[in-house]
């Protein structure tokens, strides 16, 4: 190599030394393809296939929910709407989105920063020296070295609880259908009842009116104003029952007009309940506590680095340089922040107010958990008692019944008692099923509340 050569790669060689570092790290970077939103078929407003969505169901991985295989030829559970549900809520369609939002920033923490290259080339073009000058630096952010355990901690922490939240989303959301399909079953029951009794208020109405001059008026008015409450009756139990299923329609991301075959949900256990031992058992199992724990985790580790950003940040840069006299050098030099009036005192301070936000809101979670426990046991309870009372009146108030309609059909009571004793015992019918109703919801609401099945 001749010595103009040597000189040239001696000028240029940091300089494509440089440029070649920058490819190589260009060399495996992520490329960028535009994803436009979901139109048509694929659109979120088109029925989801059920039998994907029951297969789904079936390979559903949760700490709280156990997957089951799913009949679409017979009448869906309970069991079985919740398991859709977690897998077909929009909802939850999201938040899961939001839970792999946390694992790509738990995973960039995990990352150490790239070191800065800086590179300089200055070209004479008159004077007496006989080079030309160049310069070339690497930077590299100490502080973050330091920083890296406490960040990586809070990020991993911030996972868990965007993980667990989503899992507590998934309980309460499985719940929710569950809770839909026994007020769905209940008001089915009810409507039966009450369609009855409207026919046959209707039925009597129309003896009454074909009967010209045999009745009174006020017995005709009487059995006007009956089949009018019968009718409306039934009418507002249509409505409710339309309206659950439409909610039951939009928690499993169905459209409006869907129609679901749903089973009657099993008859709840009569098991004793014991407030203190489920509210330990919440303490111990709901996923939102530990959610809750994990983010008090997560701010415990920003403390941490506030506390450590107290101290002078660091950065080291290593300088290799020669001027137009062709004097070369190479040298450290050292930046960093010196700590005499701020030292992070406002980064500390919010940080610790903020983990004590987090304490307070753990325990305020903590309280209503413990309160909500006893109002729904004690309800439960309360509810169990009043149906083995109605129970023992609906028997009695059938066999009534009965006996009335069997004398007004010998002609030994009138029509209309026969009619008002059968409207009673249709009345505490609709009673029993609305606290059957009442006692199912309640029962999903408690294990709610629990964060598990009330039968582990």
């Amino acid at each position: 190599m001749t010595f103009e050569a040597l000189s040239l790669f001696r000028r240029v060689g940091p300089v494509l030394a440089g440029l070649l570092a920058a490819g190589a790290a260009l060399g495996g970077c992520a490329t960028y393809a535009p994803e436009p939103l979901a139109k048509g078929k694929d659109s979120a407003l088109v029925q989801p296939d059920l039998r994907g969505l029951a297969a789904r169901a079936g390979r559903l991985r949760h700490p709280r929910l156990a997957p089951a295989a799913i009949d679409l030829g017979r009448p869906l559970t309970p069991e079985a709407l919740g398991l859709i549900a977690v897998v077909a809520n929009p909802d939850l369609k999201a938040a899961r989105a939001k839970a792999g939002v946390a694992d790509g920033q738990a995973f960039d923490a995990g990352l150490l920063p790239d070191p800065v290259i800086n590179l300089s080339y200055d070209d004479k073009f008159a004077g007496p020296d006989p080079f030309n000058g160049w310069g070339a630096q690497v930077i590299y952010e100490l502080t973050a070295l330091r920083d890296h355990a406490a960040v990586l901690a809070a990020a991993r922490a911030s996972r868990d609880q965007v993980r667990l939240d989503l899992a507590w989303q998934e309980w309460q959301t499985a719940g929710q259908a569950r809770l839909l399909a026994a007020r769905i079953a209940g008001l089915e029951q009810a409507l039966a009842i009450e369609q009855a009794s409207r026919a046959s208020a209707d039925a009597a109405l129309g003896r009454a009116l074909s009967e010209d001059g045999d009745l009174k008026a006020d017995d005709v008015t009487a059995r006007r104003l009956a089949a009018a409450d019968a009718g409306d009756k039934a009418n507002q139990t249509q409505k409710d029952l339309e309206a659950a299923r439409r909610d039951l329609n939009r928690l499993l991301g169905l459209p409006p007009q869907a129609v679901l075959s749903i089973a009657a949900p099993a008859a709840p256990a009569d098991a004793a309940l014991d407030a203190d031992a489920l509210f330990a058992r919440a303490e111990a199992e709901r996923l939102d506590l530990a959610a809750l724990k994990a983010g008090y985790a997560s701010q415990e580790a920003a403390v941490r680095k506030a506390v450590l950003d107290q101290f002078p940040s660091l950065q080291l840069t290593v300088n290799r340089a020669q001027d137009t006299t062709g004097n070369q050098t190479i040298g450290p030099a050292v930046n960093f922040t010196l700590p005499l009036w701020n030292r992070n005192q406002g980064g500390v301070a919010i940080a610790r107010a903020t983990r004590e936000q987090l304490r307070a809101e753990y325990d305020a979670r903590l309280f209503a958990t413990r309160a909500d426990i006893a109002d729904l046991t004690s309800a439960l309870a309360l509810e169990r008692r009043q149906r083995a009372a109605i129970v023992a009146q609906a028997a009695a108030l059938e066999r009534t019944a009965a006996a009335s309609e069997t004398a007004a059909g010998r002609g030994d009571v009138a029509r209309t008692a026969a009619q008002a004793a059968r409207q009673t015992a249709a009345d505490k019918a609709v009673a029993l099923a609305g606290l059957d109703q009442a006692i199912a919801e309640q029962t999903v609401a408690l294990e709610l509340a629990v964060g598990a099945p009330l039968q582990p």
